[in-house]
Formats: structure tokens, sequence, C-alpha cells
């Protein structure tokens, strides 16, 4: 190699050090920080109306006052609580039901084709059928989550199963694994991006079956706060509500992207230029 062209290179390598200075993850702040940061200049300077959306402190001293007086975290927990265990029943039924259906033929035949009118009755147009069904507690709450979450795991893991390449297939075929060792070895590995894109999805559609989940008889949890700041017309504390439900699907989408860098590690993707 020529002395010009390694001089490039190394200029080249310099300057991609140079601009990824700070952290990634700090870089990705930049957004809701300026969200943040026009909230602040709209209601101070008076373009907004603070009797129709609260400024930044009087959202800060109601939260504030919610945390103070014992309510907030013990709403917070509940509500938690309740999109973990949705959570855990549809990945887990999507996630067996895909390898059902991408592993056998005559499985996705039956499979599929339910799946794909599921898919296309909105989920939150069953709550009156639920209620009747399950009543008015835990399960019908629960039961929402678990199908908001469950068919976006189910159709993005199916597709990474029939996107593997089939080469892989018959070389595993070839070195005499079973079944089983094709699904562990081949099937698993090479739909994980699948997954992962179906993770995140369930996890935003989570928190959006939360939001009307807790509609239905909520005596306790986040749409509890929601619904008593509605009826006192607590603008400010409606607007906390919001942004910890905006916080919470922040915090959801980080941890599926460190998942992603753990788990695909074998799999470097495009990340545009820097």
């Amino acid at each position: 190699m020529s002395d010009v062209g390694t001089t490039r290179q190394l200029a080249l390598g310099t300057g991609r050090r140079h601009r990824r200075i700070l952290p990634r993850w700090v870089r990705r702040l930049a957004g809701p920080l300026l969200l943040i940061a026009v909230w602040l200049m709209l209601t101070a300077t008076g373009l907004v109306s603070s009797r129709t959306f609260p400024t930044v402190p009087d959202v800060w001293r109601a939260g504030s006052a919610l945390v103070s007086q014992g309510v907030f975290l013990p709403a917070l927990g509940v509500s938690a609580r309740r999109v973990a265990i949705g959570l855990a029943i549809g990945l887990g039924s999507g996630l067996v039901i895909a390898v059902v259906a991408g592993m056998w033929g005559r499985a996705e035949d039956v499979v599929d084709s339910g799946m794909q009118v599921f898919k296309a009755i909105p989920t939150f147009a069953l709550v009156p059928l639920l209620i009747v069904w399950l009543g008015i507690y835990e399960s019908p709450k629960i039961t929402l989550i678990a199908l908001a979450t469950a068919w976006p795991v189910y159709f993005n893991t199916f597709s990474g199963i029939r996107n593997i390449d089939r080469r892989f297939v018959e070389a595993a075929h070839t070195l005499g694994l079973g079944r089983w060792g094709i699904v562990r070895h081949v099937v698993v590995p090479g739909s994980m991006p699948g997954f992962l894109v179906g993770l995140r999805i369930s996890l935003t559609n989570a928190w959006l079956a939360l939001v009307i989940a807790e509609e239905i008889n909520a005596t306790n949890g986040l749409g509890m706060l929601l619904s008593d700041a509605r009826i006192a017309f607590r603008l400010d504390r409606i607007v906390f509500v919001i942004v910890v439900y905006a916080a919470l699907g922040m915090l959801s989408y980080a941890l599926v992207r460190l998942l992603e860098e753990r788990v695909l590690v074998w799999r470097p993707g495009f990340e545009g230029e820097q």
C-alpha cells in the first residue's frame, strides 16, 4: 500500500474516532432532551398557556408529590407486574407457535391462517368480550397484554425461521443432527434477529395495552392515577403519568437494543454513516 493510501486511512480512522467521542447512548438522549427543551420554550414564552398544558416545573412538582405521598411507586409496581406477566405469556405462546409453524409445513397450514385472522382483529376491540368472559379484575388486563404481545413475536420469528438458508439445514442433516438439534443449532440462531424485532414491537404493544387494560375497573396502577387525575382535571398529573409511560417505553427499547448487541455479536449490521 502506498504512503498516500496509508495516510488517508489513518486520517479517516482518526476522524471516525473523533466523531465517536460521545457514547451512543448519550447521543440517543438528544431526541428526548430536544422535546423537553421545546416544551420548556413553548410554556416559558407563553406560546402555550399553562392552563391547557402544564409547565415542566408543574409536572415535576406533581410527580414529586405523588412520590412523597407514597402513591406513585406502588402504582408503578402494580403496572410493571401486569406488563411482566402478560408479556411473559404473550412472548412464550407466540414463540412456541412460531417454532411449530415454522418447522412443520402441515402445522403452518393450520396455524398461520388463523394467526393472520387474529392479526386483522384489533386487540382492543376484544375488551368487552374479555370483561364478559373473565370479569373485571386482573385476568382481562393480563390477557389483553398477552394478546397484544403474542402476534408480533409470532410473525417476526416465523419470518426469521423461513428466511434461514436451506443449505444450513441440509448441512445439519449431513452432520447427523436430529430435529431438535436443528432447532437448537440452526433455527434458534437464525431466527433470533426476527425474534428481537418482534420483542421490540411487543414491548411497545405491552405498554399501549396497559393503558387500555387499566381502564377496566382500575383500582390501582398507573391507569388509576391517570383516571383520578382526569376526574380531578389535574393536567399536571395527567402529563406526569404520560411522561412515565414514555420513559418506560424508552427503557424497554434500550433493554432490547442492549440484548441485540449481546446476542447478535456474530451478525454485525450496517449502522449508517457516522
